[in-house]
């Protein structure tokens, strides 16, 4: 998902999508799953020089991939829909400096709990053994750019350095997740619960775990049979409730839980055992997926009252 936070930052996808046949080429990619170069010229009546240009548009402006694959008849070049979702704010954004910032790293969980398939890596290398749970509590987790696991929780001290005699008004994360299948399968759901001090705040099916192309970070080294990429995703609770992607999903409120600049804050992703789709979470932190961050936190307060 793509977060537009402004009419002007949008102003590339908007003039790329302003054609319509681009438009047509991301319905076809969508419905196809992807698709090279000569075929979508023949799908589309046009030759190959014309949809070079407006390809070429829909790269420019990060909503399409195109990657170099070995064929039968030589390299063909094909086509894949990055993005699953767009979110624009049409209101413009106000400085506020009662905001706090704060981004965590994916290796830095407090806590944890989880079943295979499981395992970390670093930019450079993997953290121990795939699999092999004892590595979650190595001393260099804290390294992990990328974790996965099949069920169970990692938990997260989120940073509360708001200043004194300050209230949370609320709390938004983002962060690039998906499922966790065995190598990768993009039709894979998973039921991805999040808890906010002990509290269920919501939760998220993800759709699957994707490895159809490399993701814009993942190093090289990555094996390609493992998964590459993931969703952004993002998380907020504020005073009307808990919402992902501006999509409610519990009537759990940030009031309820009387957060100060004193508050320990402790987030928890969670595969839960009874759960209907027990597909594994995986975790991607700037140098891994298509979204050079890890887990950003973003957190507004005021002054309490009296």
């Amino acid at each position: 998902m793509l977060h537009i936070k402004s009419l002007e930052e949008g102003l590339n996808i908007f003039k790329a999508l302003g054609s319509e046949i681009r438009v047509e080429i991301i319905k076809i990619l969508l419905k196809s799953d992807g698709m090279n170069m000569n075929e979508l010229a023949q799908h589309l009546k046009i030759t190959n020089g014309a949809l070079t240009s407006h390809i070429r548009k829909l790269e420019e402006a990060g909503l399409i991939s195109v990657v170099n694959e070995t064929a039968s008849h030589g390299n063909q070049k094909k086509c894949s829909v990055l993005l699953d979702k767009i979110l624009i704010d049409f209101e413009p954004q106000t400085e506020n400096a009662n905001i706090f910032n704060a981004s965590v790293k994916v290796g830095h969980y407090s806590d944890f709990q989880v079943t295979p398939t499981c395992g970390l890596a670093s930019a450079t290398n993997m953290i121990g053994e795939m699999d092999d749970v004892r590595y979650f509590a190595h001393p260099d987790h804290y390294e992990a750019d990328i974790l996965w696991f099949t069920q169970g929780y990692v938990e997260y001290m989120i940073p509360n350095f708001i200043p004194p005699a300050q209230k949370i008004d609320q709390i938004a994360i983002s962060m690039e997740i998906c499922s966790e299948a065995p190598s990768f399968n993009p039709n894979w759901p998973s039921d991805i619960s999040f808890y906010l001090n002990d509290v269920k705040i919501g939760s998220w099916i993800s759709p699957g775990d994707f490895g159809d192309v490399p993701g814009t970070f993942t190093p090289t080294w990555w094996l390609s049979s493992l998964n590459q990429y993931g969703l952004l995703k993002f998380l907020v609770i504020n005073d009307k409730g808990t919402f992902i992607d501006g999509k409610q999903i519990s009537d759990v409120g940030i009031r309820s839980f009387n957060l100060t600049s004193q508050s320990l804050l402790r987030l928890k992703l969670a595969v839960e055992k009874d759960a209907k789709h027990v597909g594994g979470l995986t975790i991607f932190g700037k140098n891994f997926g298509n979204y050079s961050q890890d887990i950003d936190v973003q957190i507004s307060y005021s002054a309490i009252e009296g």
